[in-house]
């Protein structure tokens, strides 16, 4: 994908966010992103910028170059274009991203020769150069002037593509373990065919890169398809080197390995999806699974195989979306924030126990008060129930008891108190009782 200047990528930027249907007044573009990285990674880069607030990555495509990425992202707060960096540098790479955003339209006023002069200092020419050549005849014609700025457009663009900086695949040799300094055989075979697919070099070119990048066994592989067909193209190498090193399992035997996935325990849902998908581009790639199947056969398998993350199936109501299934960077987005808002609810749900101040326990001086005013009352209407009237009494007869008898006997004066209280307790429903005991309770602790 070839992009000019800022105009191209703002239309770019523009077309872009009518099909996503996202606000262009909240919508960025990022240019030079690596294809492998992370879009946490992504979206945690672009935060760093204040102002932008809050960003989401929602969708990717292949930039100018086959390892890199054009990312659209959207951002919570409108775009100031005074305030935004043009670029952005990631903390674990020195090459800095380009942010794209849209600009009010420049004013109408500069004329052809304005935007001439831009042109030719873009490409560090000037109208010498254009004059150079004209014929001495046809000076004055737009025609002529048009034709030459046409040929020497031509003449300094004529090498750009072959002089395009191409980032070197990374070493592999087909060796079982891989080495820590070499790539894997998925991901090495990844990036040579974006190479191949994107690169504007020439075939020679991208097999020079190939065969620049292979050691070991991997370079023997090459070397006799080379001796068996000299002419041999950069994908006639990648198959060979496929045949040898890729595993031999078929796309029926990717599609149910695929099948059986399970989350871990103490997996997040967003890595179970990550690692999910790794699998599944292994099955379409073998043939095991048709292109336009892939989002809804992600979507089942997510909900058959995420027995961690039930409640969370629930809220996305994946089950319902099976019939028109997101794409994979949609879902993943989704159950990121879906998994941001549970880590918000557990902090706001975080109980602590209440502890009540000593002081509270402690009656109060006025309670204490009244308490003392009524038993002093209940001892006065006491006091006066235990001289009523004499009364003559019969004499008791004399009764002889055993010893037994007379410990079992309850004690004379103990019953005359309980004949002369119970008045008062039927009366005050035993509140005599109950204001002597908390009075009692009070004398011992003060």
């Amino acid at each position: 994908m070839a992009l000019g200047s800022s105009s191209v990528l703002q239309g770019e930027l523009v077309n872009w966010c009518k099909e996503a249907q996202i606000d262009t007044d909240h919508a960025l573009l990022l240019i030079g992103a690596p294809v492998e990285v992370e879009v946490a990674c992504i979206e945690d880069t672009v935060q760093t910028v204040k102002v932008l607030g809050r960003v989401r990555v929602r969708d990717t495509k292949i930039g100018p170059t086959a390892t890199s990425l054009l990312v659209l992202c959207e951002c919570r707060e409108k775009i100031d274009p005074t305030r935004v960096p043009p670029e952005v540098l990631p903390m674990d790479s020195e090459e800095a991203w380009k942010i794209v955003f849209v600009r009010e339209t420049e004013p109408a006023s500069d004329g052809f020769a304005a935007k001439l002069s831009r042109l030719l200092q873009s490409e560090g020419k000037s109208m010498t150069d254009v004059q150079a050549l004209l014929s001495p005849l046809s000076v004055s014609s737009p025609e002529s002037v048009i034709h030459a700025v046409g040929e020497l457009l031509e003449k300094t663009t004529k090498h750009s593509s072959e002089g395009t900086a191409y980032r070197r695949l990374r070493v592999f040799s087909g060796v079982v373990p891989t080495p820590a300094e070499e790539e894997t055989m998925e991901n090495w075979v990844e990036q040579a065919k974006l190479m191949i697919a994107e690169c504007e070099c020439t075939e020679k070119e991208k097999r020079k890169r190939i065969v620049e990048s292979l050691k070991g066994p991997a370079l023997e592989i090459v070397k006799a398809v080379r001796l068996s067909s000299n002419d041999a193209s950069a994908a006639e190498y990648l198959v060979a080197l496929e045949s040898a090193f890729r595993t031999s399992e078929s796309g029926e035997d990717l599609y149910f390995a695929f099948r059986l996935l399970r989350q871990n325990p103490g997996e997040a849902l967003s890595e179970f999806l990550r690692r999910m998908e790794r699998s599944l581009t292994k099955v379409v790639q073998k043939g095991g699974l048709p292109p336009g199947q892939v989002d809804r056969a992600r979507v089942e398998q997510l909900i058959r195989g995420a027995v961690e993350s039930d409640m969370m199936l629930l809220q996305l109501r994946l089950r319902e979306r099976k019939e028109s299934p997101p794409t994979f960077l949609s879902l993943l987005n989704e159950i990121r924030e879906e998994e941001e808002n549970e880590a918000i609810r557990r902090k706001l749900n975080a109980t602590v126990k209440p502890v009540l101040p000593q002081d509270s326990l402690q009656p109060s001086q006025t309670e204490i008060q009244e308490l003392r005013a009524e038993v002093k009352e209940l001892r006065a209407r006491l006091e006066g129930s235990r001289n009523p009237p004499a009364v003559p009494k019969a004499p008791e007869p004399k009764v002889k008891c055993s010893p037994k008898s007379a410990e079992a006997l309850p004690d004379p004066d103990v019953q005359e108190l309980k004949k002369q209280v119970r008045p008062f307790e039927d009366g005050h429903n035993g509140s005599l009782y109950e204001y002597s005991y908390i009075f009692f309770q009070t004398e011992l602790e003060h």
